[in-house]
């Protein structure tokens, strides 16, 4: 039988992420300060919001000017991952995790932290969890602060450079992938295929915005590779198999 996992394993096993997650929130402290926000409440945003795409697309859409309902919208539709991610986890869960402990634990579910946890398979509880997220919870949170409070002494150009920080994770994230899967590649292309289309079509360009663009490429790429890849029963039950190993 599996050794249970402790609230100290949990913290040493998102420390990596934590680390990680500084450097990136970071840059998000440097976009919101530039936008003449002071970086108490760029701070607060982080503290709220462990979200990093859904965050940067979301507080892009309040500098554009958009709407309160683009911007929800935008923001449930990058955020919309999060869902399936947690629907997930909750299978690894016994009984014992209450409905109160499973909302603690929503506040820290992210890409990394899900992969971490997945990987724990049915030894997973929540004091581990809770280790697990409080690292990348405040190193998110101290990054946003640091950025907002070192970005006045920064050279323009290196706050440039910091700028595309979050991109560059997100392209690390996906390439791995991509090169193993059709199914990833062509979803990525698409979805990739629409925005330039959004941006560099005058005809689109000047009737869509900016968050109604996100919207629109990120659920027509998914559709469309859900209808070409379809995942069959058979893929299905090896994939649960995996899980309860």
């Amino acid at each position: 039988m599996d050794k249970k996992l402790t609230f100290l394993d949990g913290l040493k096993h998102g420390l990596p992420i934590a680390i990680a997650y500084i450097a990136v929130s970071f840059t998000f402290g440097i976009v919101v300060t530039n936008a003449d926000i002071p970086w108490w409440f760029a701070t607060l945003i982080s503290a709220t919001n462990l979200t990093s795409a859904g965050q940067f697309a979301g507080f892009n859409l309040i500098v554009l000017g958009a709407g309160y309902f683009e911007i929800a919208l935008a923001v449930l539709v990058i955020n919309l991952r999060y869902s399936l991610m947690s629907l997930s986890i909750s299978q690894q869960l016994d009984s014992s995790v209450k409905t109160a402990k499973r909302l603690i634990m929503s506040l820290f579910v992210t890409d990394e932290i899900f992969a971490v946890a997945s990987a724990q398979k049915n030894n997973l509880n929540f004091k581990y969890f809770l280790g697990l997220g409080l690292g990348p919870y405040f190193g998110w949170t101290i990054g946003t602060m640091l950025g907002g409070l070192i970005n006045g002494v920064l050279p323009t150009a290196l706050q440039n450079a910091l700028g595309i920080a979050l991109y560059c994770m997100f392209i690390a994230i996906i390439i791995p992938p991509a090169k193993k899967s059709k199914a990833i590649i062509t979803c990525i292309s698409i979805a990739t295929a629409l925005s330039c289309a959004f941006y560099y079509i005058p005809v689109v360009k000047d009737h869509v915005s900016f968050g109604f663009s996100v919207i629109i490429s990120s659920v027509v790429s998914s559709i469309i590779t859900a209808l070409l890849f379809p995942v069959t029963e058979d893929e299905e039950l090896k994939e649960d198999a995996h899980r309860n190993e």
